[in-house]
C-alpha cells in the first residue's frame, strides 16, 4: 500500500482558500473510496494550496492519482496548477505538487504530510522541504519518505509531468507506530523552521506573511483521520516558567 498526496493552487486569490472551495472539494472525496482507496481526505490547507491525500493499494495508485487531479480540476476557482500538467517532460509547466511513500502492510496506514506555500515562488522553498525530509529519514518508526525535491520535470503516476517551476511542495513520511508520530513530526517541523523566513501555520490559515516568506502546515493522517499538528506542536515549544 502507498500514501499519495497531491497539492495544487486552485484558488481565485494568492493568499487563501475560500470555504466554498474547501467544501466542494471535500464533497468529492468519497469518489476516491469508490475507486478503491483505503481512505482519502483533504489533509492540508496551506495558504492558497489544497492537498488531497489517500492510502491506496499499489495497483490503484495511477487511477486514484488521476481521480484526485480530476477533483481538483472540476472544483477549481482558477485552473492554476492543474494547467501545468503535460503528457511529456518537454511540455511540463508549473503544476501540481506530489508526494508518494510506501506503507508496511502489517501496520495501520499512518503518515505525516507537510505542505508549503509561497507567495512569490520563493526559490529556497525546495531546500526547506528537503530539510524536513532529511530530518525524518533514518528515524526510528519511519517506514518511508517521499522523494526529495529536485531540478527537472517530475513524473506523477497516472497523471503526467510537471516542471521544477512547481513552487508549493508537499512532502510526506509514513510512520510505523503511534509513539513515533510526535517525535518525527517535531523533527520535520524543526528542520523546516530552522531555515530562513519559514512560518508554521494552522490548517486553513491564509498566507498573511511578509512577501519573501514561506508558510508550512503539518498534518497527521492516521488511519483516515486528519489531525492538524500546528497547535499541539507549538504548545510543546512554549517555555515553562
Amino acid at each position: 500500500m502507498k500514501l499519495t498526496s497531491i497539492g495544487a493552487d486552485i484558488s481565485n486569490n494568492d493568499v487563501s482558500c475560500s470555504w466554498n472551495l474547501i467544501s466542494s472539494v471535500e464533497q468529492n472525496i468519497p469518489q476516491l473510496l469508490e475507486l478503491g482507496a483505503h481512505s482519502a481526505a483533504l489533509t492540508n490547507i496551506t495558504g492558497d494550496d489544497l492537498v488531497i491525500s489517500a492510502f491506496v493499494p499499489d495497483d490503484k495508485l495511477e487511477e486514484i492519482n488521476a481521480a484526485i487531479v480530476e477533483i481538483l480540476r472540476n472544483n477549481a476557482e482558477d485552473i492554476g496548477d492543474v494547467e501545468g500538467i503535460s503528457p511529456t517532460p518537454e511540455g511540463a509547466g508549473e503544476g501540481i505538487s506530489y508526494a508518494e511513500a510506501t506503507i508496511r502492510q502489517d501496520r495501520y496506514p499512518d503518515a505525516l504530510i507537510v505542505s508549503f506555500d509561497t507567495y512569490g515562488g520563493e526559490p529556497f522553498v525546495g531546500k526547506v522541504a528537503n530539510s524536513a525530509l532529511q530530518a525524518a529519514r533514518g528515524m526510528d518508526g519511519v517506514t518511508d519518505t517521499s522523494s526529495q525535491i529536485q531540478d527537472g520535470p517530475q513524473k506523477i503516476p497516472g497523471v503526467g509531468y510537471v516542471s521544477d517551476q512547481t513552487d508549493d511542495p508537499v512532502v510526506a513520511a509514513t510512520i510505523e507506530d503511534i509513539e513515533s508520530m510526535g517525535i518525527v513530526a517535531g523533527a520535520m517541523m524543526g528542520a523546516a523552521l530552522g531555515n530562513k523566513n519559514v512560518y508554521l501555520v494552522e490548517r486553513g490559515s491564509p498566507s498573511y506573511v511578509i512577501p519573501g516568506s514561506v508558510i508550512m502546515s503539518i498534518t497527521a493522517y492516521m488511519n483516515g483521520n486528519v489531525m492538524d499538528l500546528a497547535v499541539p506542536l507549538s504548545e510543546r515549544m512554549r517555555i515553562l516558567k
